[in-house]
Order: structure tokens, then C-alpha cells, then sequence
């Protein structure tokens, strides 16, 4: 992968190039209840509140899958040929 780093003196990254890093290479993994199922997945039927979910999601931040299980959405991610990163 190749990220062009700017020194502090240049212009900050913009919306569009940051979410063109890492994309069709990298995804992260983001816990949610599945209250808020229906802000990443309008498609999804609606599901039990109260659960605890997992969507894997690309680096841009466009849904790729929704799981009950974290270890299944990284393990999508490789099936995928994505690297997954943790974002604090």
C-alpha cells in the first residue's frame, strides 16, 4: 500500500482523501447495538434491541457485513484479503 505522509507545514488531509486511504485494502471492525443497525444497514431487518453486534465496515466507512461475533468479522476481513485496524 502506498500513503503519501505529509509534513506538518502542508495542507491537512481533506474528507475525500482520507477515506480513499486504505480502501479495498484495509476495514476495521466497530462494535454497535443493534439499535443502531439501521444507521449503517438500512436494508437489514429490524433486529431485537439490546444486542451486541459487530459490523466490519471498509475504510471509507461503507457497510461490508453485520455478525454477532467479532472473530467472524475479522475473519471475513482476511477472507477478503482486507487488514483490519483498530481505531480509538
Amino acid at each position: 500500500m502506498n500513503i503519501t505522509l505529509r509534513t506538518p507545514a502542508e495542507t491537512p488531509f481533506n474528507p475525500a482523501e482520507l477515506a480513499a486511504l486504505g480502501e479495498g485494502q484495509m476495514a476495521y471492525v466497530r462494535p454497535m447495538q443493534s439499535e443502531d443497525v439501521a444507521r449503517f444497514f438500512p436494508q437489514a431487518p429490524k433486529i431485537e434491541p439490546g444486542l451486541q453486534l459487530f459490523a466490519l465496515l471498509s475504510a471509507s466507512g461503507e457497510p461490508i457485513m453485520l455478525t454477532d461475533s467479532r472473530d467472524a468479522a475479522v475473519a471475513n476481513a482476511w477472507a477478503h484479503d482486507l487488514e483490519t485496524v483498530s481505531l480509538h
